[in-house]
């Protein structure tokens, strides 16, 4: 039974030291709160009785890809929507996607490669897709590759499932519920299923972005939305700069409406409220 002790000032500095060596979050001391709240509950689920225990139980080599992942699932914050910041979604179809078939076609490139990299329950890499398929309906076809990554197993899992709640679809268009989703029938009545169409369109893998970057490939648009706020000005430097040598030229990044990068180094032009392009 775990003992009826919150944690202290020294282990909260243990704990957010390692959060922020494996994943770049930044915890200043009033969320200590949270951490308590959010451990204890994986404390009860391990069976431990004291949050020292838990840091020495997860500090354990053979915990790295076990109990370690579920307690990064823990401190990661998740809060996301459909359709969420629209004015990105507009700006893409208005002005992003007609400059990047055009330059893809005279460079004779035949894939547009998209990452959502902080996709968690699927709602943002979905509506990417939704967006690029209504606005290829409408402009001719084109092959587009969606790669979406978070570090939450958690969240992944519900990503890849694909079921949502009619209340978390609310922000749809009427026109794109219809096309892109299914209802459920039975037990899963006041839910929906994204179309098969759709989740082929997105490839969901497990990725942390203090990480080296794996991917070969340029990518010609990134979706980094509502993450950096959690980071300190360091992280958020390096993460930029990667982000940079991970698009090819003429390539877009996108970042949250609550985020800045104006007081940080980089090398992007700025196209839009959020919005800027490496030239």
């Amino acid at each position: 039974m775990l003992a009826n002790v919150g944690l202290s000032d020294s282990e909260f500095k243990k704990f957010s030291d390692l959060i922020y060596e494996h994943t770049g979050i930044f915890l200043k001391q009033e969320k200590k709160e949270l951490l308590n709240a959010r451990l204890s509950k994986r404390l009860r689920a391990c069976q431990i009785t004291s949050f020292q225990q838990y840091l020495k139980y997860i500090s354990a080599p053979e915990q790295k890809d076990k109990e370690f992942v579920h307690f990064l699932d823990a401190v990661s914050t998740n809060f996301t929507s459909f359709f969420r910041e629209i004015a990105h979604f507009n700006y893409l179809s208005s002005s992003v996607m007609p400059k990047l078939i055009s330059e893809s076609y005279s460079a004779g490139r035949k894939e547009l490669t998209f990452w959502s990299a902080a996709s968690s329950s699927g709602e943002e890499p979905y509506t990417l897709a939704m967006v690029l398929d209504d606005f290829l309906r409408k402009n001719g076809s084109k092959k587009v590759r969606i790669i979406a990554t978070d570090i939450s197993t958690k969240v992944l899992q519900k990503a890849v499932n694909g079921v949502y709640s009619m209340e978390q679809t609310k922000n749809i268009p009427g026109d794109f519920l219809k096309r892109y989703f299914q209802k459920g029938v039975g037990q899963s009545v006041g839910k929906v299923k994204i179309k098969k169409a759709v989740s082929q369109m997105v490839e969901f893998q497990r990725f942390n972005l203090m990480h080296d970057f794996p991917w070969r490939e340029e990518m010609d648009v990134i979706f980094c939305r509502n993450v950096m706020i959690y980071f300190d000005r360091e992280t958020q430097q390096r993460l930029v700069q990667k982000f940079f040598h991970c698009l090819r030229p003429g390539g877009y990044l996108f970042i949250g409406h609550s985020e800045s990068i104006a007081s940080i180094k980089h090398n992007f032009k700025q196209v839009e409220a959020t919005t800027y392009r490496k030239l």
